[in-house]
């Protein structure tokens, strides 16, 4: 596996809806009307990504998730990662 580009990255950016690169991930966030929704999604994202082997770093609090994705074995962003971005953003859709 390897990082990608950061041109890859940007000009792949446009495949995803509503992720940045930043400090070398990708990133994105949401917010929910309440705690369930948000437990909800985080535990349809837990599924996809046991089944990929491989963990996204993220923070909930309340009704806020925030979502970072990077290839910890390669110090950035790799075809993995846009992967489960793909997925999270079927998931969310």
């Amino acid at each position: 596996m390897k990082a990608l580009t950061e041109l890859q990255i940007l000009a792949r950016l446009k495949e995803l809806n509503g992720w940045e690169y930043s400090n070398n991930a990708l990133q994105t966030s949401f917010e929910f009307p309440n705690f369930k929704d948000a437990f909800s999604l985080m535990t349809r994202i837990a599924f996809e990504v046991e089944k990929m082997n491989h963990h996204p770093n993220w923070a909930n609090t309340y009704n806020y998730l925030e979502i970072s994705l990077s290839t910890h074995e390669v110090d950035g962003v790799t075809e993995k990662d846009f992967e489960l971005a793909k997925i999270i953003d079927e998931l969310t859709a």
